[in-house]
């Protein structure tokens, strides 16, 4: 019996086709347009004159650097965050403007229980590798303790907030209310202004300058997340010769690199990995994945899912273009080469799919994920023509004459969807994301291209 994807969903208004930027089977003149912006924003000519413009207009007006901070007391990332912004700023020479925002209801965030625990998880897993504090154990706060701390920030100005943000959020995600109504009794007047009002403002400012998410710098037309994404912002400020410190190599949030430990032969660890082919994430991280196990002696599993654009979650313009600019950045910080793109959205991304069996028989699966992977993301290839897809199972070492008699077939819908749910077992529901196990324990969960370190680290410790 054939199956339709839609066959594994509910047929109610959240699984129907979103449209805007996520529309999972765009016309042709569509598909084109939006590759064309797509690799505008990833390409690095174009950050360097964003960035050009930018400073050019701001010695015109003879301003000073400001960075705007976006921080959500809830959010395990900003925690880690506020740990770090006074460092920062004694470090650099700029203004800090301070925005205490909420988490954003719309589409932008599709799963947020799943992220707020994730969030959690991750920032416990990462916060000692940075030299920071995430209390073992922790719940989200309570609705009262969140609203205390939120009165308590937006009553300070910049500098108040520096200097005892650290301290306002430790004592939040650790219960220290009697520090938190310290703080208040000290900071909050009958005077002061509704602190949602503050908020609503600082909401519309964040939607203003173009993204959705907490623990956000802004600076010069870019955004910058968290501890993950703050090197980017210091190597920026460094080469404007803004740091102010006696040690300028040195970062406050460095940035990561991957180690390979090495496994002994018949270990019993193995990693698993879940990409999807329409994911920038994915295509940065897929190959150094591969790389990674194979230099580790680490049994590897691949197990792909649906694009979730394809699985009915809608994508937003703003995180569109933010994750564009973001996943080639990151590119560039690891010497990888990504950004000629075409989205292979829809039908490309089912064929691939439907050979990927077939291909797993032929012993040729990862070759098949990875060549599609290339062709999409760094070959700016139109997946959609016959020669184009036929280049990529070339690539591969895959016949396509054989493969023409069996693209497009459904027997992938079953096992894709099989994978999806082990995904979501672990809260993990966006991708890249991995697993590592060792025997029938889980040992590390990851989700991000930026979390392979993160599983180096767990091997490392285990193999001590």
């Amino acid at each position: 019996m054939e199956h339709n994807v839609r066959d594994y969903f509910p047929m109610d208004d959240k699984f129907q086709e979103q449209g805007g930027t996520s529309t999972m089977d765009p016309s042709p003149l569509r598909r084109f347009l939006g590759s064309k912006i797509g690799t505008k924003m990833a390409s690095y000519k174009y950050s360097q004159y964003k960035r050009l413009k930018f400073e050019k207009k701001r010695k015109k007006l003879r301003q000073p650097h400001v960075i705007e901070y976006f921080h959500e007391v809830d959010d395990p990332y900003s925690h880690l965050a506020a740990q770090l912004l006074k460092s920062f700023k004694d470090k650099y020479d700029v203004q800090i403007r301070c925005n205490v925002v909420s988490q954003v209801t719309d589409a932008s965030i599709p799963e947020p229980e799943l992220l707020r625990k994730l969030s959690i998880k991750d920032a416990q897993n990462i916060a000692p590798h940075y030299d920071l504090l995430f209390p073992n154990g922790a719940l989200a706060p309570n609705d009262k303790w969140i609203d205390l701390a939120q009165t308590v920030l937006v009553a300070m100005n910049d500098e108040e907030f520096i200097n005892n943000l650290s301290s306002i959020s430790t004592a939040l995600w650790s219960g220290d209310l009697d520090t938190l109504k310290r703080f208040f009794k000290e900071f909050v007047s009958s005077n002061d202004i509704e602190h949602s009002m503050i908020i609503d403002d600082n909401n519309a400012k964040r939607n203003q300058l173009g993204h959705y998410s907490a623990a956000m710098f802004f600076y010069g037309d870019e955004w910058y997340w968290g501890v993950d994404r703050l090197y980017h912002l210091e190597s920026r400020l460094k080469e404007l010769a803004l740091d102010i410190s006696e040690k300028k190599e040195v970062f406050v949030a460095p940035k990561k690199e991957v180690t390979f430990p090495k496994l002994k032969s018949n270990n019993d660890f193995f990693l698993e990995f879940f990409p999807s082919m329409r994911s920038p994430y994915t295509a940065l991280i897929f190959d150094r994945v591969l790389d990674f196990s194979k230099r580790c002696n680490l049994k590897l599993s691949v197990r792909p899912v649906l694009p979730m654009v394809m699985r009915g979650v809608p994508l937003t313009l703003d995180k569109s273009r933010y994750i564009m600019m973001d996943v080639a950045r990151e590119a560039r910080a690891n010497g990888i080469s990504f950004g000629n793109f075409y989205d292979p959205i829809g039908e490309p991304v089912r064929n691939c799919y439907s050979l990927y069996s077939w291909a797993r028989d032929c012993g040729r699966a990862n070759q098949l994920l990875s060549s599609f992977l290339s062709a999409a993301f760094v070959e700016g290839k139109n997946l959609t023509k016959q020669k184009n897809f036929k280049y990529v199972l070339d690539k591969a070492g895959l016949d396509w004459s054989h493969a023409k008699g069996i693209i497009g077939n459904s027997k992938w819908h079953d096992e894709l969807e099989d994978n999806r749910l082990s995904m979501y077992e672990s809260d993990l529901w966006g991708v890249p994301s991995f697993r590592l196990f060792k025997g029938d324990k889980i040992l590390s969960l990851g989700w991000g291209q930026d979390r392979l370190w993160t599983i180096a680290k767990t091997i490392n410790q285990q193999i001590a």
